[in-house]
């Protein structure tokens, strides 16, 4: 697909927290792009020379919180300024992420073709293109997402397009009409799993959510989140709650809410090994609070559902995640106890 031949618009969105290092590979990938979007940074309260280097690129459309949203309050900003401008998709890339010439033209011509889908996910190698870091998310009965393929380094495994769970929101592209119906990204989360979250609520309306291998893009793993100590321990162990609170449907709440449980008492004993135990208690005791916020939430997204509970219950992975290893070892003394898998 050729820049200009198609009658819609489509947005890019890229949100920026102290990302000067590695935003200008980012953008000039952004502006390299055979079928040409209209590019939107979010820069989210940067203290270092973030919009000074934004300066340089004039073609790019500027948005400036003075505080730290994070990713879904970040992107939502983004998507609100697509949806005025009347686009018909929006994209969001990662500030540390490099996608290919032909990115964002192979996933818009998946999605003018297959109007059931509502989000289209990429193939998002490492930033040297030597391991796999996503091919889609899945969601287990553990109540534990996890991106298919992820430190792999048979590349080419993942090559045929397939509908999948659910998209990261590091480079994919979103249908503004399902977005609309389902409603943004959850700024509760802040960041971690509101990707996993909108995938889910997107699958329970009814829309598809797919893979197209051919759309492809190279992540700096963890360049933005490393910076801060216990943040991805803290949002892991509020976001997961949330997730699961959610979406899962009440047939499936028990049987995926004390596995969760057990996950989580997991990940706090481990934290303290690692000196992070407070920072998880204090984000479990966050997500529990939460919790009570998301009751209307929770009954708005069920009631308006369109899939069964056996088909959610299909799209669910009866497994742990791959690198659940100490997961895995609990989970066969369990089964031991009670005698009879777990």
């Amino acid at each position: 697909m050729k820049a200009g031949k198609s009658m819609h618009k489509s947005c890019v969105v890229v949100p920026n927290w102290n990302g000067a290092d590695s935003l200008p590979s980012c953008l000039d990938s952004l502006l390299g792009q055979s079928f040409k979007p209209h590019i939107i940074v979010i820069d989210n309260g940067s203290v270092d020379e973030s919009l000074k280097l934004l300066e340089q690129y004039p073609q790019v459309e500027v948005i400036k919180h003075a505080e730290n949203k994070g990713f879904a309050g970040g992107v939502n900003a983004g998507i609100r300024l697509a949806i005025k401008m009347k686009a018909t998709y929006v994209a969001l890339l990662n500030n540390d992420a490099v996608a290919d010439k032909n990115w964002l033209a192979e996933l818009v011509s998946y999605m003018d073709n297959h109007d059931r889908t509502g989000i289209v996910t990429s193939k998002i190698l490492d930033s040297t293109g030597d391991k796999l870091d996503s091919t889609g998310d899945y969601y287990t009965i553990w109540g534990l997402p996890y991106p298919r393929g992820r430190n792999e380094s048979n590349i080419d495994k993942y090559d045929s397009s397939v509908e999948i769970f659910g998209a990261s929101g590091g480079a994919s592209l979103y249908r503004l009409s399902m977005l609309e119906e389902i409603g943004l990204f959850d700024e509760d989360f802040f960041a971690y799993y509101e990707d996993v979250d909108i995938s889910f609520r997107a699958q329970l309306a009814g829309h598809k959510v797919s893979y197209v291998p051919a759309a492809v893009v190279y992540h700096q793993i963890g360049a933005t989140s490393g910076k801060l100590k216990g943040f991805t321990t803290y949002q892991t162990m509020k976001n997961l709650q949330l997730l699961y609170y959610k979406n899962v449907p009440r047939r499936f709440l028990f049987k995926v809410g004390w596995r969760l449980f057990v996950a989580q008492v997991l990940f706090i004993a481990r934290a303290f090994t690692r000196r992070q135990g407070w920072t998880a208690v204090r984000g479990d005791l966050e997500g529990t609070y939460l919790l009570i916020k998301k009751i209307k939430e929770r009954s708005r997204i069920q009631k308006a559902r369109k899939v069964s509970d056996d088909y959610v219950w299909k799209l669910i992975v009866h497994d742990l995640p791959p690198n659940a290893r100490a997961l895995r070892k609990l989970r066969t003394n369990l089964g031991k106890l009670v005698g009879k898998n777990v």
